[in-house]
């Protein structure tokens, strides 16, 4: 398990990325860095009023600790791609950064989704990072209005990244 973190001078967000399943570097030594920008990205492009000081942990999982989680915190019993858990305002200690929550993302379902969508894994995995970031900003898809509403922030951040938009179906590759 390799842990990193690192402060973002404009927002002084501290982003704690836990290497639980190492594959994630193998397939893409970039992943740290990937998650740190698309989180930072997010707490930046979201219209939510942010303390001075934040903090999140990114967990880069494997399908097993995702399928847990999913089933002990969600009843459901199968992996999932994203998980985000928000933290309760009230229990950030006072002169601490605000700490927002934690993201889950699980290595072999992002990569599955990701070649099946016909999208590079790298832009996937920035995608979810953004939505988990979100989830724990209180943004929500239950329904439908907030939905679209979330979907076009992600839509947003995501081209200001250079990433193109997750929701259009590409074609195939030929």
């Amino acid at each position: 398990m390799t842990r990193a973190g690192r402060t973002s001078p404009a927002l002084r967000a501290t982003i704690d990325i836990d290497i639980q399943d190492t594959q994630w570097l193998t397939h893409l030594r970039t992943a740290r860095a990937l998650c740190r920008r698309a989180a930072l990205a997010a707490l930046v492009g979201a219209p939510r009023r942010l303390p001075t000081d934040v903090a999140l942990a990114i967990a880069l999982a494997g399908d097993t600790a995702a399928r847990v989680l999913n089933r002990d915190f969600r009843g459901k019993d199968k992996p999932t791609n994203v998980l985000s858990f928000p933290a309760d305002a009230r229990a950030t200690a006072p002169g601490a950064p605000r700490f927002l929550g934690d993201i889950v993302l699980a290595r072999q379902t992002v990569a599955r989704e990701a070649r099946a969508q016909h999208k590079r894994l790298a832009d996937h995995l920035t995608h979810l990072v953004v939505h988990g970031t979100l989830h724990l900003l209180g943004y929500d898809h239950e329904i439908d209005a907030e939905a679209v509403r979330m979907e076009r922030l992600e839509v947003r951040i995501l081209t200001g990244l250079g990433i193109p938009d997750p929701y259009r179906i590409p074609s195939p590759p030929a």
